[in-house]
């Protein structure tokens, strides 16, 4: 039987939640200051100064009326400039200007308005460009292309460099020296980048209250932990050692919270993502590293068992304020419930939404992104436009499930002209009935009702198997060896990749004994996980709270410790392609499900796409059209 929300974190403050912290380890948060200057240091009101904004230092294109600043450092202490600077770009009627040799004196016109704002109104808008949670540097020139639909619609544009998922050599400082990086250094370099913003709001011509983040993939991940984090006090000792800004020069603190977290295809929540992945798709595949015989096909059986009793002991919401839960079979499987028929429901309106609004004849083009190219960094666009086409296996954009060109089997691959996207082989469809007709080819597991449009499918297995296979390994976000993006994610320093998962560690330590009448058992495997789970990074932190820290749901959850600990975004904008075999389908809609009660949070919402996979999934429209649209219609609601 579900409880509602109150009950819920009624009986988990008394502990009596079975099983609460069973698997993913929760981190006490420090209580919020009785006095809400305490710490700020509030006596020292000079300590920032030399990061004052210089209103006589802007630089203007005339041609397209922006004014812009370049390499401004947002920090005291900086690692590095060449991550640890902003860029900012504003509409021209903000300011009335004065020449002053190469550069402007601008004071700020608040009686010219531009799209839906005024200077003491406008959004600031911040890109998260790395898919990946590659470095991103600060742009070192200026360039106008792409900036255009933000200056028009009135927004100040805040393009800010920050740490990767892995320690860095900054070559351009000379300097050799090891430049720490990985998490959860790329939230707290754009924590301070926002706080910079706040310390000089006199001298921009906006409302720096109304700071929108917004990415892609882990970018779209990181913007959910913007999103969820303000003020939290685990990034305190992380801020304070690049002498991020704690309070103006009134010496009244300064926040970190945002108004908004945009996200495309989100990648995050690495505390369960190989659990969820293993859930929601591994545990239907058959082949590669869930072959027969392996010991990694009962790895993922094991993780999908665990995350169907972890999302037991969530606070997972439907629209009704009614727990999610899953139901367990004999078998040990939980594949029903009313969590699994809340993420059916979803494929189901999506796919009608699809049929409904689609002009047929139809094509179908797979295509993938690594790396989205927001603007503001003319070199990031001129980089990566010499290396268009990304490396990887044809099937892995290949699901549509029609039968032509499914995952694993070859198809003639073209390319895109769009920087970072690969793409094959297109199909076209006639009809719907033929489109639909093309996805039951193999068995008949998706309905369509032709006089009402409606479209259902039969259960979360058919759908992963025809359309979201498992396309990473078994555990494919902490790889058994280490080799995955987010391993390198949770390295320290010239430990480049570290496992990092209390998740997968528990379920292969009580695994272990079945695992090793495998051939391709290494008996070492769990001692691996063991030795590095108990590394800390530079500040002394442990691997179960920097995990934490790069979660959003450590403090939208009642399962967590955190919960209640910080500020939250009261505006959420989450898309995601359901043909995305990058990530769980458990991924967004978990994020979504603990925002839906959350106090203070005024609206969410959550676009599942149907026929796009790891891309920025949009129904209709360009992404930076309906981004703005978005970020208009929460600032003036």
């Amino acid at each position: 039987m579900g409880c509602t929300r109150r009950e819920f974190l009624a009986l988990a403050s008394m502990g009596t939640v079975a099983g609460v912290a069973a698997c993913t380890p929760q981190q006490d948060a420090p209580n919020p200051p009785e006095n809400p200057d305490q710490g700020a240091e509030a006596t020292d009101a000079s300590k920032f100064k030399g990061l004052a904004l210089d209103p006589s230092a802007w630089s203007y294109d005339e041609e397209n009326d922006v004014y812009y600043q370049l390499g401004l450092t947002y920090c005291l202490e900086p690692e590095t400039e060449t991550y640890e600077t902003l860029a900012i770009f504003v509409p021209g009627a903000y300011f009335t200007a004065e020449k002053n040799g190469e550069t402007y004196t601008c004071e700020i016109n608040d009686r010219t308005v531009v799209g839906n704002f005024t200077a003491s109104t406008a959004p600031i808008l911040m890109p998260i460009n790395a898919g990946t949670l590659s470095a991103q540097a600060s742009p070192t020139v200026y360039g106008f292309e792409g900036l255009g639909p933000y200056m028009d619609a009135g927004c100040v544009y805040v393009y800010a460099g920050f740490r990767g998922r892995s320690a860095v050599v900054d070559t351009s400082s000379g300097s050799d020296a090891l430049i720490p990086g990985g998490a959860p250094w790329p939230v707290v370099d754009l924590k301070a980048a926002i706080r910079y913003l706040r310390y000089n709001a006199d001298a921009l011509p906006c409302n720096t209250e109304r700071v929108f983040v917004f990415g892609f993939s882990a970018g779209g991940g990181l913007s959910e932990v913007l999103g969820a984090s303000g003020d939290s006090q685990l990034f305190d000792p992380y801020l304070a050692s690049i002498g991020a800004v704690t309070h103006n020069a009134a010496g009244e603190p300064i926040s970190d919270a945002i108004a908004g977290s945009a996200s495309w295809c989100p990648v995050t929540s690495f505390d369960m993502a190989d659990a969820a992945y293993e859930w929601c798709q591994g545990q239907y595949a058959t082949d590669g590293s869930r072959a027969d015989g392996t010991w990694t096909q009962l790895l993922s059986r094991d993780l999908a068992a665990t995350y169907g009793a972890w999302v037991n002991e969530m606070d997972l919401r439907d629209e009704n304020d009614a727990q999610l839960t899953l139901d367990e079979t004999e078998a040990g499987v939980y594949s029903m419930g009313s969590y699994a028929s809340a993420l059916l429901d979803e494929i189901d309106d999506a796919a009608t939404h699809f049929v409904k609004n689609t002009a047929f004849p139809y094509t179908y083009t797979p295509l993938r992104l690594e790396d989205p190219t927001f603007p503001g960094d003319p070199n990031l666009a001129a980089s990566r436009a010499a290396d268009a086409v990304q490396d990887q296996d044809p099937g892995a954009a290949t699901a549509d499930g029609t039968g032509e060109g499914e995952a694993g089997k070859p198809s003639d691959e073209t390319t895109s002209g769009t920087s970072g996207v690969a793409q094959v082989q297109s199909t076209v469809y006639e009809s719907a009935q033929s489109y639909f007709a093309s996805l039951n080819e193999s068995s008949w597991w998706i309905n369509y009702n032709h006089r009402s449009g409606g479209v259902s499918v039969s259960s979360l297995r058919d759908y992963v198997l025809h359309l979201r296979p498992a396309l990473l390994p078994s555990s494919g976000f902490d790889c058994t060896d280490r080799s995955s993006k987010t391993n390198q994610l949770f390295g320290i320093g010239e430990e480049s990749t570290l496992h990092f998962s209390s998740c997968v560690s528990q379920v292969v330590d009580a695994g272990a004994e079945a695992y090793a009448a495998c051939e391709d058992w290494d008996e070492e495997q769990g001692l691996a996980w063991a030795e590095d789970l108990e590394k800390v990074d530079a500040l002394e932190t442990p691997m179960a709270q920097r995990v934490a820290m790069m979660n959003p749901l450590t403090w939208l959850s009642g399962h967590y410790e955190a919960y209640g600990q910080s500020t939250v975004a009261p505006y959420w904008r989450i898309n995601e392609g359901l043909f995305d075999s990058d990530t769980s389908l458990c991924t967004a809609a978990n994020v979504v499900f603990a925002l839906r009660k959350y106090d203070d949070v005024e609206s969410v919402s959550h676009t599942p796409v149907w026929g796009q996979g790891h891309v920025l999934a949009e129904r209709s429209g360009s992404p930076a059209a309906n981004l703005l649209k978005w970020v208009v219609s929460c600032c003036t609601a």
